[in-house]
């Protein structure tokens, strides 16, 4: 069995949600029920969704990526890194995984 849950806003909110949600890859009512499976999941709200307003994946100079390795070269250099399964402990802490 379903259930319907019927939830009254403001046109322009739900216009501004329809457009961000279709941006995002799904729709409004697929985004409601992905919300309550996971507060449900979490016992409490889930999770944060955001746009990014940049892209991370836009291409780099060349210039760019050596600057980016020299910087992660002088971290490494003094002590300034966190190895992979820490990386990992600490997501999976963080996100519940």
């Amino acid at each position: 069995m379903a259930s319907t849950i019927q939830v009254r806003v403001d046109d322009e909110l739900k216009l501004k949600s329809d457009n961000l949600f279709r941006e995002l890859g799904t729709d409004t009512t697929t985004a409601i029920r992905m919300f309550l499976t996971q507060a449900v999941a979490n016992n409490g709200f889930p999770f944060e969704i955001k746009k990014r307003t940049a892209n991370p994946f836009l291409e780099l100079s060349e210039d760019a990526v050596m600057k980016k390795l020299e910087s992660a070269r002088k971290h490494a250099d003094h002590g300034e890194y966190r190895g992979a399964d820490e990386m990992v402990a600490e997501m999976r802490a963080k996100y519940g995984l």
